[in-house]
């Protein structure tokens, strides 16, 4: 029984503590994408500038975090990638608009290459695009800017200690 009461109490500390990380899209008025985030391609018109992210209390222990930006409305029968960032430096709680932290590491995304690629829904849809940082606890994953979402979703979550996640959303 004493077994059982202290994995409750490290279970319900560590839930209270995670409850605590959170993310926020401070460029993303009313959780909507302005028309800077857009794409500039597809059909879209927009800046296709990185929206300016911020998080704030990360779990103990964090040695760098990954963010990731995914649309799980995208009709492939998978999702949409839309940015992933790696080995962002466990100090860093916020990136600036159209910014990469220093030496972090942008893997490809589905747009085929590395770097922010905006949201552009089909015509007459309005999508979420999942917004998520992940704590990490090593420093360095080692994905590479060829990294497919997958393999990086992969290696992210083998090596969490804490997620944060928001929504923002976008329609055409």
């Amino acid at each position: 029984m004493k077994h059982i009461t202290i994995i409750l109490m490290a279970l319900f500390t560590f839930s209270a503590y995670a409850a605590d990380f959170s993310i926020s899209v401070p460029s993303a008025k009313n959780r909507v994408f302005e028309q800077e985030q857009v794409l500039n391609g597809f059909g879209c018109t927009g800046g296709n500038v990185s929206p300016e992210i911020a998080w704030k209390n990360p779990p103990k222990g964090t040695k760098s975090f990954a963010l990731t930006v995914y649309d799980p409305d995208a009709p492939t029968g998978s999702g949409w990638w839309h940015w992933v960032i790696t080995d962002i430096p466990s100090d860093v709680r916020k990136i600036e608009k159209g910014k990469v932290p220093v030496g972090a590491v942008q893997s490809a995304t589905d747009y085929g290459q590395p770097g922010y690629g905006g949201p552009c829904p089909p015509q007459g849809t309005n999508h979420r695009y999942v917004f998520t940082v992940t704590a990490l606890k090593t420093e360095k994953l080692g994905i590479t800017p060829s990294a497919s979402g997958a393999l990086a979703g992969f290696m992210i979550n083998m090596n969490a200690i804490g997620k944060a996640s928001t929504i923002v959303r976008y329609g055409r």
